[in-house]
């Protein structure tokens, strides 16, 4: 009988423990592999089937934080232009959210019919224009809030607070994966940094943790993914021992989950650092565009300065929904500050030409170029494209050449994946300063969105502090003009 360190001692082992053991360590042979096979089994993102019939298999959602202006983009106001100068609050009562109202403005860009729908768009996106009989328009859009913070919260989640799960977390939710070897949702911010409210965008509140948004580097100088590869000091650790010390890892956790079930931050842990290392082969390959070819090269405008990164994040998200990956979020513009020679996104307090001039071309070549590529490989009618803003700007100028915030009015447009291409849905005012149409908000889209990827909005609810919460929290419509 001799003492261990552990205080336990040794003894000679007898017939009887003998085949006890020998027995046990079959039973946690078994045991391991039943662990495995639950834990397959209980795989939160594992690919689930819709209860209704999709139209669209996966999402790109463009987001351009700031406040992209309606007026001088897609919602055609010719009375507006005749009142150009005028004043639009005689009476001097209205207050915006930054400003008193100025006069009447105008766009700054003249509006052309396009297509065989004959839709109006402004000079602002010429190369967009192209793709107006693939594109529906929901002209009568309001938020909730004038901040940019609280306004996309709600555009992404339904909520003005924080803390609620968005969009792209509910659709992992509802539908799982179809990548073993890519996150569900992945989220290409601005290489300019992250916009108004950073990651809570695209987290997912009280969801398991597992379906909040990965964040991919969309900057080709730069890993695709922060510290996805050790250190060079580690670099002796790779290799076959590296594979045995993941196996060795990998039981652990499993037993330890069998031991603590329900804990869906460590599950999500778990889950996270077992994708971490099929990204290290993946996420490099992804990211390559090496083999685009000089047509896509040229397509999305790789190679130019202003317009080449929003354009890779665009080729990005055609190459991530290609390889299985259920809901991508592509972000043009960044953090609001001060502007330099820009502001950094589509705010434009001061002046709007200069910057929705820079900003408009980068849309308008990466969304056209996504919508081409997609559609010429088939798989523009299982890929729902979004495009939205947290709000719209006001027709009233706002010094010498900008607009104020407007939650009242705004543009969001949708293609592909079971849209009526074509047709616009809803209506503001004469000047565009409310909805007067058929008002919706991001409830509607939402609803809209799920549809069409085969959820019930109503149905797809999780339990949460005593209520059935879902995206569209108590409201929300199916637009159903904008189905195909």
């Amino acid at each position: 009988m001799n003492p261990f360190p552990c205080g336990q001692r040794q003894r000679f082992v007898g017939r009887r423990d003998f085949l006890w053991q020998l027995g046990g360590g079959l039973g946690g042979v078994a045991l391991t592999a039943m662990l495995a096979r639950a834990a397959e089994a209980k795989n939160p993102l594992a690919p689930k089937l819709p209860p209704l019939t999709p139209k669209a298999k996966a999402v790109i959602q463009i987001f351009c934080p700031g406040g992209l202006s309606h007026i001088d983009s897609w919602d055609y106001k010719p009375e507006l232009a005749r009142r150009n100068g005028q004043p639009f609050d005689a009476d001097g009562k209205l207050q915006f959210f930054a400003s008193k109202p100025g006069s009447c403005q105008g766009s700054y860009w003249p509006f052309r019919q396009h297509g065989q729908c004959g839709r109006w768009m402004s000079d602002l996106f010429p190369q967009l224009a192209t793709c107006v009989d693939e594109m529906a328009f929901i002209h009568s859009m309001q938020s909730k809030s004038a901040l940019h913070g609280p306004a996309m919260f709600m555009a992404n989640t339904g909520f003005i607070l924080p803390g609620f799960p968005s969009m792209g977390a509910w659709v992992t939710y509802g539908l799982g994966s179809e990548s073993d070897n890519l996150p569900a949702f992945v989220v290409l911010p601005d290489p300019r940094g992250l916009p108004p409210g950073g990651v809570i965008n695209w987290g997912a509140g009280f969801l398991p943790a597992v379906y909040q948004g990965t964040t991919l580097n969309a900057d080709a100088a730069a890993p695709p993914i922060a510290d996805l590869f050790p250190p060079k000091a580690f670099a002796e650790t790779l290799g076959r021992d590296e594979q045995a010390g993941r196996d060795f890892l990998r039981e652990l956790n499993l037993s330890h989950a069998a031991a603590d079930p329900g804990n869906s931050e460590r599950d999500a842990r778990i889950a996270a650092y077992e994708l971490a290392a099929r990204l290290q082969l993946s996420a490099p390959e992804v990211t390559d565009l090496r083999g685009e070819g000089e047509a896509m090269a040229k397509l999305y405008q790789l190679q130019h300065e202003d317009l080449g990164p929003f354009g890779r994040q665009c080729l990005l998200a055609r190459r991530l929904v290609e390889r299985g990956v259920r809901f991508v979020q592509i972000y043009c513009g960044a953090e609001n500050t001060t502007a330099k020679k820009i502001r950094p996104n589509w705010d434009s307090h001061e002046d709007l030409v200069r910057d929705h001039g820079y900003w408009g071309p980068i849309l308008d070549n990466g969304a056209a170029a996504l919508l081409k590529d997609l559609q010429q490989r088939g798989l523009l009618d299982s890929t729902l494209v979004i495009c939205t803003t947290e709000f719209g700007r006001q027709p009233a100028a706002q010094g010498k050449a900008g607009r104020d915030h407007n939650p009242g009015a705004f543009t969001a447009w949708m293609a592909g994946g079971g849209i009526n291409g074509g047709v616009a849905y809803g209506a503001t005012d004469e000047l565009g300063f409310k909805a007067v149409h058929h008002p919706a908000y991001c409830y509607d889209l939402h609803a809209t969105a799920l549809q069409l990827l085969g959820l019930d909005h109503e149905k797809l609810t999780f339990y949460h502090n005593g209520i059935k919460r879902r995206l569209t929290d108590v409201h929300g419509e199916v637009i159903d003009p904008l189905l195909a």
